[in-house]
């Protein structure tokens, strides 16, 4: 059930199945606006109160229900132009959270490096890579789904997803995607082990970037062969940057990044705390 809540210069709205803070029951304040960090922390903490009046016990936000939808800000930028699919919001949006009582949580960053080819050629054996097909999206996108529920369980404030608003996340994008920048990772049954969603920079039409959204593996080695194997089609394609978006700070994707020469350019946050 979800309620928005209303004040002078600023909004937002409760999602009450939310993830969870700390085993704490708790519940999401997203879709939030303000016109002055005053005004929003004075929403924020109108939002909390009614929230604690109800017996939650914790709040977490920004965030549109659960980290599959919406959710966190920009709260350090080097000032490179926004990518697709990446929060964008006002200084005051910060502030306001800063106001309102709520601490910090969650922290993410991206980063960027030359789309050169990585110096690790992995092979696995009994493994091999192929690209989405796109003419059987959903049934690829059901595939990947399933696998993601597995490889996902243990990301902080994880929170499962049912089938059809997964795919129906994905299909505002499926007409603007380059197959060979989505690959999947497949043993020799044919058993999805892994997968890697890119995409290029659509919202910078003269980028020469490509956004490494997400990926997974559940086969050792995996990871690296759909790095290597993806860096190596977006150089072909002539890409001379990659985008490695939207990391939780401590996942092994972060310390990958970095060892590879990945450069931060913006940082993000996630705010809350018990009621």
């Amino acid at each position: 059930m979800t309620d928005r809540v209303t004040l002078p210069g600023a909004s937002l709205t409760l999602f009450r199945d939310a993830p969870s803070l700390h085993g704490k029951r708790t519940a999401a304040l997203g879709e939030f606006a303000c016109e002055t960090a005053e005004a929003g922390a004075q929403a924020i903490r109108e939002a909390l109160a009614l929230l604690r009046a109800e017996g939650f016990e914790a709040a977490l936000g920004p965030m549109d229900g659960n980290t599959w939808a919406k959710h966190r800000l920009v709260i350090e930028s080097d000032g490179r132009p926004s990518f697709l699919m990446e929060p964008q919001n006002p200084p005051h949006f910060v502030e306001a959270f800063e106001q309102s009582g709520l601490k910090i949580v969650s922290r993410y960053l991206s980063a960027v490096r030359s789309a050169d080819v990585l110096d690790s050629q992995t092979v696995v054996p009994g493994l091999a890579i192929r690209q989405f097909d796109p003419a059987r999206a959903e049934a690829e996108l059901t595939r990947v789904h399933a696998l993601s529920l597995e490889a996902f369980a243990s990301n902080h404030f994880y929170q499962p997803i049912a089938l059809e608003p997964f795919l129906a996340s994905y299909r505002p994008v499926l007409g603007f995607i380059d197959p060979e920048l989505v690959l999947l990772l497949e043993d020799d049954a044919g058993a999805l082990k892994g997968f890697l969603f890119a995409i290029p920079n659509l919202s910078n039409p003269g980028s020469k970037a490509v956004i490494l959204k997400t990926y997974a593996s559940r086969a050792k080695g995996g990871g690296s062969m759909l790095a290597n194997a993806f860096h190596r089609r977006a150089k072909d394609k002539g890409f001379a940057d990659v985008i490695h978006a939207l990391m939780h700070e401590s996942n092994l994707s972060a310390a990958h990044s970095d060892s590879k020469g990945g450069k931060i350019f913006r940082r993000y946050a996630l705010w809350g705390g018990a009621l």
